[in-house]
């Protein structure tokens, strides 16, 4: 194809506003990007108050840092600006639009003649449920240390990434007797599985600051432990999973010094159910908490009942789930699919609110990631997925930081996919399945990078998490140094993905060229971090474009960028700003 390219007669930065890879041709390299003012980005901190909105209700703003002149507010849906307004001081208020389920990017700018100076960035979710566009976190703590000030500081940094479920890790007192106490006498304090100090004090304080936030609370327990006392508590030995027809109950060991090991029951059995339903109801008229979050412990391979019938547990635990949500039914659910066990028996109940999935080594690729989350939307009918995932694994076992570009990449491509990340708790980040590890700590550089990934996760959740249909995106480069392959990540590459979200052509680019595994564990936490590409042209295939914008959670804060293009039959020629780790193109 022989092609012409003209470069911009006047060439600007738009504010926005109200598999034929082989006949791509080349790229042009000389369409002319305008440069953006950024000498002084970011220098304001926006935070809101809670970590999601109803429809109508009224948002509190807070700046902080320095309030340039001449600042205002925009906020907008995708590229589309909703509002515009100018700023006074530090703290305002936004009434949130009616429309229910949608995401917004809120920056704070000033004009300068033809250039534009972005100074803060936030994401906003109306959303009347959390579990349409779930992001949950964790506490797993709950001693004498934890006072109102020291919670408050911890969910602040929580409520600043928009996280809209909590789940309360060991928290109880055994597992087949969560509640420390009874209703009539509820203990001050007690002890954990681990011998940790409980006070239950704590426990319905970190209920009452989360709900002020918008948060849900989620009780912490497995589908089917017992501790070896469970006799006296009322559990009958019939009840139980047994590895062979000789009566040996299944179990999980644990650690010496602990309360012991976990025995476990049979899920499907209806005596435990209703059992278990009871002690439930003990914990809710004892506290607040909005649900249940469910676990177990993955494939058990062949085991019985005490009868010697050979057990389905993946139909148990949806047998369990389905009685849970009988019981309570004003009540959330969650359940984890460990390795992906179960995952389309929990799917099928419909009764939990999204999907959540515990990834480990057996699925440690970043492909990996995709086949779970698609699974998952199918197995649930469209619901969302929250993946566990522990980063650094390997150096989990003493004190260090977390090595921030094998986060950063790591979430890149979870956050494109659909999914969230259950990473982020109370005072520290998840390195482990115990949750109350806190060897490795966050840099400030994470710590902030974090942030600005949670607003863009957040802000453009309707095009990341609302559906849509894959597609592979005719896309070339015009730089020889920088190849792009489709989904699945290649070393030495920028895989692109892509999908149609409402009419609009969204394909992400993900940079893998300076990436040493295609491991999202980033185990030893050596994972390089990728050289910045600017002024990248780019050609894709798209016809009759109307809009073309980028965004990014590593430039500008995540806001949106309209971009010039010229369009050369069924193609258009663009020059993308900037690839760090993730990068998001719109069509329109």
């Amino acid at each position: 194809m022989n092609l012409l390219f003209l470069a911009f007669a006047a060439p600007m930065l738009l504010s926005c506003s109200s598999d034929d890879d082989d006949n791509l041709g080349n790229v042009p390299t000389d369409i002319i990007q305008p440069v953006v003012n950024t000498t002084a980005q970011l220098q304001l901190d926006i935070r809101t108050d809670r970590a999601l909105y109803q429809p109508g209700q009224t948002i509190l703003f807070t700046a902080e840092g320095t309030m340039p002149s001449g600042a205002r507010v925009r906020y907008r849906q995708g590229c589309d600006i909703v509002a515009d307004e100018a700023l006074g001081n530090t703290s305002w208020t936004w009434t949130a639009p009616q429309t229910d389920f949608t995401g917004y990017m809120v920056d704070i700018y000033v004009t300068n003649g033809s250039a534009e100076t972005i100074y803060g960035t936030t994401g906003v979710d109306v959303s009347s449920d959390w579990a349409r566009f779930p992001r949950y976190g964790f506490v797993a703590s709950f001693d004498q240390s934890k006072s109102p000030e020291v919670i408050a500081r911890e969910l602040a940094l929580l409520n600043r990434c928009h996280i809209n479920g909590i789940q309360f890790y060991d928290w109880h007192y055994k597992h087949q007797w969560p509640l420390g106490g009874t209703r009539d006498e509820l203990m001050e304090a007690y002890t954990d599985i681990a011998n940790r100090e409980i006070y239950t004090s704590v426990v319905k304080e970190y209920i009452a600051q989360q709900h002020a936030l918008g948060m849900k609370a989620m009780f912490y327990n497995l589908c089917y432990g017992a501790l070896d006392d469970a006799a006296q508590d009322g559990v009958n030995p019939k009840w139980g999973i047994y590895t062979n027809t000789n009566h040996n109950q299944d179990k999980h060991s644990l650690p010496s010094g602990w309360k012991g090991d976990i025995y476990l029951m049979d899920p499907s059995n209806s005596d435990w159910q209703q059992y278990l339903a009871d002690r439930n109801d003990d914990v809710y008229s004892c506290f607040d908490f909005d649900g249940f979050h469910i676990d177990q412990l993955g494939d058990r391979g062949t085991v019985y009942d005490y009868y010697g019938s050979q057990l389905n547990l993946a139909k148990g635990i949806g047998s369990f789930i389905e009685a849970m949500k009988a019981r309570h039914a004003d009540k959330r659910l969650v359940m984890n699919a460990v390795s992906g066990y179960a995952a389309d028996q929990i799917g099928a109940t419909g009764k939990t609110d999204f999907m959540y999935t515990e990834m480990w080594g057996g699925e440690s690729q970043y492909s990996d990631v995709r086949e779970v989350i698609s699974r998952n939307t199918a197995y649930s009918g469209g619901k969302n997925s929250i993946i566990a995932a522990y980063m650094n694994y390997g150096k989990s076992g003493s004190a260090g930081t977390f090595n921030t570009p094998g986060i950063l990449l790591t979430d890149a491509v979870m956050f494109a996919l659909g999914g969230a990340h259950l990473e982020l708790g109370d005072g520290h980040m998840l390195c482990h399945e115990y949750f109350p590890n806190s060897n490795l700590q966050m840099s400030d550089e994470l710590k902030s990078a974090i942030v600005t990934y949670y607003d863009f996760l957040v802000a453009y959740e309707n095009l990341l998490r609302d559906g849509g249909r894959e597609t592979i995106a005719s896309l070339a480069s015009g730089k020889a140094n920088v190849a792009l392959t489709a989904w699945p990540p290649k070393l030495q590459t920028v895989t692109t993905y892509a999908k149609n979200v409402d009419g609009k052509q969204v394909v992400h680019l993900l940079n893998f060229l300076q990436a040493n595994s295609l491991s999202w564990r980033d185990e030893q936490g050596n994972m390089p971090e990728p050289q910045t590409i600017t002024d990248l042209p780019l050609r894709i295939k798209a016809s009759d474009v109307k809009r073309l914008w980028v965004a990014s959670p590593d430039n500008l804060g995540g806001a949106p960028q309209q971009l010039n293009f010229t369009q050369d039959g069924g193609y258009i020629n663009f020059t993308l700003p900037s690839l760090k780790y993730w990068t998001m193109i719109v069509v329109e």
